[in-house]
Formats: structure tokens, C-alpha cells, sequence
């Protein structure tokens, strides 16, 4: 009987021990590839550490918010950090026209004219109007904006928003659309797309959290007396911690993005 005690005892600790090893294994891969990752920087550099370097190179990054919660100035914000990172970057917006965006940017000082006019900078304007008065053609115009993306040259590629073919498209078309992107992504373009949440059913947006490599939120929180914007970290391909990572910020006029520290807005 103690014979088959210790057989069983040696048996859990061998067993223990190979659990052990593998999840050691597990972790030490797990960091080589973050360590093979590249990535597209914000530019900001607590932005980046926030984001343990920035977006991953090759994902597709579902970036959600609320009207004025700030996801033109953060795509904004990427836009500038790819750009000084010698990146290509097309800019596909259905918010604003393409001078209102260079201005925009100059305001947050991200001076991206000098990329703009040597072609290393594209903004595209999408008339949001024309789709919204043609509802019946956003399935077809969002195949259009897709096979744009799949012909395009740069590497990273912003779309600010996606809300006006969401609210008008069905939900197959556009959870096709994510996952084509997903192809994309891997063969080395980085997406980002932004979208306000009211425009999909939360079955819908569950699947497209699960179908983006990375998934940020921002909103408009009041902390103490003072209403502030905040971007929390959801999901973030190869980083260590991948919920709850949350950072405060705001748009000055004179410093452009600027983060809040927490200790600061409590008191």
C-alpha cells in the first residue's frame, strides 16, 4: 500500500513537473515573439508604453468610441508615428474632407502636409451623404472600399469611421469585410478602423473583438470633477497584460495629444 503511495506521489510530481516546463516553454515563446514583433509607433511615447510599443505590424485594430471621444486624434496620432517611421499611410475618412483633416492635424501639431504633398501622406475623403442617401449601395461601396485597401501600396491603412456602411450594410457583409482584412493583415498591412459601437448589435461586435488582433475603447469619463478622455486596452496581440491597460488623455492646442496622469486628475 505505501509502495502504490509513493508510485502515486512521484507520479504527480513528474506529472507537475512536466506542466511546469511547459508552461515555462510556453512563456519564453510567447516573449520571442513579441520580441520578433514590429511595430508601428504612436509617436507619443506613453501612448507606446501603454501599448508595450505600439500597434503590432500586421493587425487589424478595432478602435471604438462615442461621438468626441477622441478616435480621429488618436488614428491621427498613429498617422504621425508611422510617418516619422519612414511608413506609408492612406488615411480613409467618412468624418471630414481631406483640408479638414490636414488641419486638424496641424492644430494637434502632427504636421503630416509635407508627407501629403510628397505622396507619402494619402487622405481620401468618402462622401458619407451619397451613402447615406443610397442605403441600398453600401454592401456594393463597402466591396469598393475593401478592394481600395487590397490595391493600395501603403502599409498602414486608418479608416475614420466605418459607422456609415455599418448602420446600413447587413452584418454578414460587414463581418466578411473584417475577416477579408484579416487576410490582408497577414499578408503585412496594419488596419485600423474606427467605429462608434451603437452601430452593431453586441453579438456583432463580440465577433468582431474576436476577429481583430487588437481592440481599444475610448469614452468620455467624468473622474472626480473634471470629464476626461480614456482609452482602454482590451485586446493587444503578444502584449503581457491584455485587459484593463487604461491611460487618460487630452487634446491641447498648444501640445496637441496630451496624457493625464491618473494621480493628477484625482487631485
Amino acid at each position: 500500500m505505501a509502495e502504490r503511495e509513493m508510485e502515486g506521489n512521484k507520479g504527480e510530481r513528474i506529472l507537475l513537473e512536466k506542466e511546469s516546463f511547459y508552461e515555462e516553454v510556453f512563456n519564453d515563446l510567447k516573449q520571442e515573439e513579441k520580441s520578433l514583433l514590429e511595430f508601428i509607433s504612436s509617436g507619443n511615447l506613453e501612448i507606446d508604453r501603454k501599448l508595450e510599443g505600439g500597434i503590432p505590424a500586421g493587425s487589424l485594430c478595432l478602435l471604438e468610441g462615442g461621438n468626441d471621444s477622441g478616435k480621429s486624434v488618436f488614428l491621427q496620432q498613429m498617422m504621425w508615428g508611422a510617418l516619422n517611421q519612414d511608413k506609408r499611410v492612406l488615411a480613409l475618412t467618412t468624418e471630414k474632407t481631406s483640408k479638414e483633416f490636414l488641419i486638424q492635424a496641424e492644430r494637434l501639431k502632427h504636421g503630416i502636409s509635407d508627407y501629403f504633398i510628397i505622396g507619402r501622406a494619402k487622405i481620401f475623403e468618402i462622401n458619407a451623404s451619397y451613402i447615406e442617401k443610397r442605403s441600398h449601395l453600401s454592401e456594393s461601396l463597402l466591396q469598393v472600399l475593401f478592394e481600395c485597401i487590397k490595391k493600395c501600396k501603403e502599409e498602414l491603412i486608418l479608416i475614420d469611421s466605418l459607422t456609415i456602411f455599418a448602420v446600413n450594410a447587413s452584418e454578414n457583409a460587414i463581418l466578411s469585410f473584417f475577416t477579408e482584412c484579416v487576410k490582408l493583415c497577414d499578408r503585412g498591412k496594419t488596419i485600423l478602423i474606427s467605429v462608434h459601437g451603437y452601430a452593431f448589435s453586441q453579438a456583432v461586435l463580440y465577433r468582431l473583438r474576436s476577429v481583430c488582433s487588437a481592440c481599444l475603447e475610448l469614452r468620455i469619463e467624468q473622474i472626480g470633477d473634471q470629464w476626461v478622455k480614456t482609452m482602454e486596452i482590451q485586446k493587444l496581440r503578444g502584449a503581457r497584460k491584455t485587459t484593463g491597460n487604461l491611460l487618460s488623455f487630452d487634446v491641447d492646442s498648444e501640445f496637441g495629444l496630451k496624457i493625464i496622469p491618473v494621480s493628477k486628475i484625482k487631485a
